[in-house]
Parts: C-alpha cells; sequence; structure tokens
C-alpha cells in the first residue's frame, strides 16, 4: 500500500498519537488527536472512523506501535510516520 498516495488523496483518517502538548504545537491539518496511551479505551471510537487510518507521531515510533495493536484488534491502519511527513503529503497534489 502507496501510504504517501492514501495520504495524497485524502483517503482514511490521520490519527496523532503524540500527547496533547506535542499536538497542540503542531499537527498535520484534519488529523485527529488520540494519544498512544489513549488507544484501547478509544478503540471503539477508532472503529467508527473513515479506513485505513494514518497514524503519525514525531518520529514514527509511537505510531508503529499503534499501527501494531489496532492492526491486532483488526482495524485497518498503516503508519505514517512524522507527522510533518504526513503534512507535507497533504500539501501534494494526487
Amino acid at each position: 500500500m502507496d501510504i504517501n498516495k492514501l495520504i495524497k488523496e485524502n483517503r482514511g483518517t490521520i490519527i496523532d498519537v503524540r500527547t496533547p502538548m506535542e499536538f497542540s504545537g503542531g499537527n498535520a491539518e484534519g488529523s485527529i488527536n488520540v494519544p498512544l496511551q489513549e488507544l484501547e479505551s478509544r478503540k471503539e471510537e477508532l472503529e467508527l472512523l473513515k479506513k485505513p487510518l494514518i497514524l503519525c507521531c514525531a518520529s514514527g515510533g509511537r505510531s508503529g506501535q499503534a499501527t501494531q495493536f489496532l492492526k491486532q484488534q483488526g482495524i485497518e491502519c498503516y503508519n505514517g510516520g512524522s507527522w510533518l511527513e504526513v503534512n507535507y503529503y497533504q500539501t501534494q497534489t494526487a
């Protein structure tokens, strides 16, 4: 799956798994903040969002953990890496 293409074509939902403080300092346009430690308790909310979920964080580490957890829960998702990269691909034309 070409994650960059998914982002460019605005398919799916972008989930930022950083802390609310980090998220408030800058985030990808239209992304939703669901901190890594809240994923399990907000699973039902995530299941209702447009798929696939594209997860991002500061560097890709936490979003990688989130991707692994959500895939185990049967949720279609991909690790988008850094929110800065996701933001960059959003500005590119499809």
